[in-house]
C-alpha cells in the first residue's frame, strides 16, 4: 500500500487553475465563486475516492473512510481558501495529500482500525470573515455557531448568508465527531528549515497571537505654516510606535516577534500633516506569560506616545489566541517515522495560526512542516520542490497508519 505522489501534483496544478491570477497566484476567498468551485472539486474526488462526505453547519467539509471502529477517525486537513493574491500550496498541500493517504487504503482495499478522514475548514485565512481559523474555531467549540453565523464581510453579507446562497451550509452538528488524533501537514510559511537545511519540521506547538488596531487622532494642518512645536502630528505618533514595536521584540528576546502590518493616513497628502492613523499591531510568542508582558509593553508605550505627541489614542483587540502546545505523543510518532524517512528533521514551533491549532481543543494533534523556499509563502512565488512535498505526504501517510493502530 502506497501513496500515488504523481497525484498529489496533478490535483495541485488543477486546482491551481481555479481563481488563478494573472501573475500565476491563486485567489480564493472564502464562500466566493472561485473557492465555491474549489470546494466542489475536491468534493467530487473525495467521492471518486469512496469516500462519504458530510458538511457541517460552518460549511467545513469532511471525507470519511470507515474502519472497523466508527466515530473517532484519525483527522487530517487545512483548508483551501486564500489570501487575494497567495500561492498553490498554502493549505492545499495538506488537503490533497491527506485525500491521498485515503485513496491509498480505499485502493489497495485496506480496512483501517480507525474511520480516517479528511476535513477542508472554512475561512482558515480570515480575509473575508473575521478571525481566520474560523471553520476550525468553532467545529472546536471556541466560538458558537450562532456568533460566527451573524458575523459579516465588508460588503455587509452574514456568514449564513453566504453558506446559503453556495449551498455549503451543512446538516452535520460543529463538533459532534471528535478524532483519535488530528495532523496538518502543511508549508513552513517561513525560512527557519530552509535554512538550516532540514528537510522536515516536527512542529510541536503555535505562538499565540494578539492583534490590535490602534486609532491615533491629531489635528490636520498646513504643513508649511504649521510650526513644528504646535503640531498634533498623528504620522509622528504612528511612527513612533512602530519603532516601539521592534523595540518591544528586543527588550523581550528571542521568540518575540511583532509587526505593524497595516498604516492608514488621513488624509495621506503631501503637503498636510496627517490628522488621523489607523494602523495594527501584529504581537506572537510561544509562551503566553511573555506574550502578556509584550501586550503590557504595548499599551504603557501608546500611553507615553499619547502625552508626548499630544494626540488622542484609542485601541481595539481584534484577535487574540492564546499559545498551542500540541499533544507530545502524536509529535513523538512524527519524529519517529521522519527519523526513518528523511535525512534532517527538527522539533519546531509554528509562527503561523494553523486549524490544529483549534483542533488541538479536543484532540490530540500536531503538525508536519516541509521547507518554503526563501521562506516566501502568501505570494505567488511560494514554491516546495516536489521532493520535499513527496517526502511530506509520506511521512504523513506512514504517522497515520502507525497512529490508527495505537491508542492515546
Amino acid at each position: 500500500m502506497r501513496i500515488n505522489t504523481a497525484r498529489i501534483h496533478e490535483r495541485l496544478a488543477v486546482l491551481a487553475e481555479i481563481g488563478k491570477t494573472s501573475d500565476g497566484g491563486s485567489c480564493r476567498i472564502a464562500l466566493t465563486e472561485d473557492d465555491v468551485a474549489g470546494r466542489d472539486l475536491l468534493i467530487s474526488w473525495m467521492k471518486e475516492t469512496g469516500l462519504e462526505v458530510e458538511i457541517d453547519k460552518i460549511g467545513n467539509i469532511f471525507g470519511f473512510l470507515r474502519g472497523e471502529q466508527t466515530g473517532s477517525p484519525v483527522m487530517m486537513g487545512s483548508h483551501i481558501d486564500t489570501v487575494g493574491n497567495g500561492g498553490h500550496l498554502d493549505g492545499c498541500y495538506g488537503v490533497i495529500s491527506a485525500l491521498e493517504v485515503l485513496a491509498a487504503y480505499a485502493e489497495a482495499s485496506e480496512t483501517p482500525k480507525h474511520d480516517l478522514c479528511v476535513a477542508i475548514f472554512t475561512n482558515e485565512e480570515g480575509v473575508r470573515f473575521q478571525p481566520d481559523m474560523l471553520g476550525s474555531l468553532v467545529y472546536a467549540g471556541g466560538m458558537s455557531i450562532d456568533e460566527a453565523h451573524d458575523i459579516k464581510d465588508t460588503d455587509g453579507v452574514s456568514l449564513i448568508e453566504a453558506l446559503i446562497s453556495t449551498n455549503y451550509l451543512g446538516t452535520m452538528d460543529c463538533g459532534s465527531v471528535v478524532p483519535h488524533a488530528f495532523l496538518e501537514l502543511h508549508i513552513e510559511q517561513g525560512p527557519v528549515l530552509e535554512n538550516e537545511n532540514i528537510f522536515l519540521g516536527v512542529v510541536e506547538g503555535v505562538q499565540g497571537i494578539s492583534w490590535t488596531r490602534v486609532n491615533i487622532e491629531g489635528q490636520s494642518n498646513h504643513a508649511g505654516t504649521t510650526p513644528m512645536s504646535l503640531r498634533k502630528d498623528a504620522g509622528v505618533a504612528a511612527a513612533r510606535l512602530t519603532v516601539a514595536v521592534r523595540e518591544i521584540t528586543q527588550a523581550l528576546g528571542e521568540g518575540q516577534v511583532g509587526t505593524v502590518g497595516e498604516i492608514s493616513p488621513k488624509p495621506n497628502l503631501v503637503n498636510v500633516v496627517p490628522g488621523e492613523v489607523s494602523m495594527t499591531v501584529d504581537l506572537r510568542n510561544i509562551d503566553e506569560e511573555k506574550l502578556k508582558t509584550a501586550e503590557l509593553l504595548l499599551s504603557e508605550v501608546i500611553d507615553y506616545i499619547r502625552d508626548e505627541e499630544n494626540v488622542k489614542i484609542t485601541t481595539e483587540q481584534l484577535v487574540r489566541f492564546e499559545p498551542v502546545l500540541f499533544d507530545h505523543r502524536v509529535a513523538d510518532v512524527i519524529a519517529e517515522v521522519a527519523q526513518e524517512k528523511v535525512t534532517f528533521f527538527k522539533r519546531m514551533n509554528s509562527g503561523a495560526g494553523h486549524d490544529a491549532q483549534m483542533m488541538a481543543r479536543i484532540c490530540p494533534a500536531a503538525m508536519i512542516f516541509v521547507p518554503s523556499k526563501g521562506g516566501i509563502s502568501h505570494n505567488p512565488k511560494e514554491y516546495t520542490s516536489s521532493k520535499q512535498l513527496n517526502s511530506g505526504a509520506e511521512v504523513l501517510f506512514e504517522v497515520v497508519r502507525r497512529l490508527d493502530v495505537r491508542e492515546l
